[in-house]
């Protein structure tokens, strides 16, 4: 399984949107998972971007853990 981790935290908003359009368009096919570090402490925008907002025909599925400051997104095969 390979993973990619990409931290946003602390990002205005439309630089995290953009960093993670990037991210979607340029991993590597072999990619199964992207980590990401959104943050919530010091506001929610990105974490509901993340979880909520963000579509993208790559992306299978958002798993959200025990930390709130992280989402992985699950890309399709």
């Amino acid at each position: 399984m390979k993973r990619i981790t990409i931290n946003l935290h602390d990002m205005p908003l439309t630089q995290a949107q953009r960093e993670m359009n990037r991210i979607l368009k340029t991993c590597p096919k072999d990619t199964d998972e992207i980590e990401v570090i959104h943050g919530y402490h010091n506001g929610d925008r990105i974490l509901r971007y993340i979880r909520f907002e963000l579509k993208n025909p790559r992306i299978s599925k958002k798993i959200l853990g025990l930390n709130n400051g992280v989402t992985v997104i699950e890309l399709k095969k």
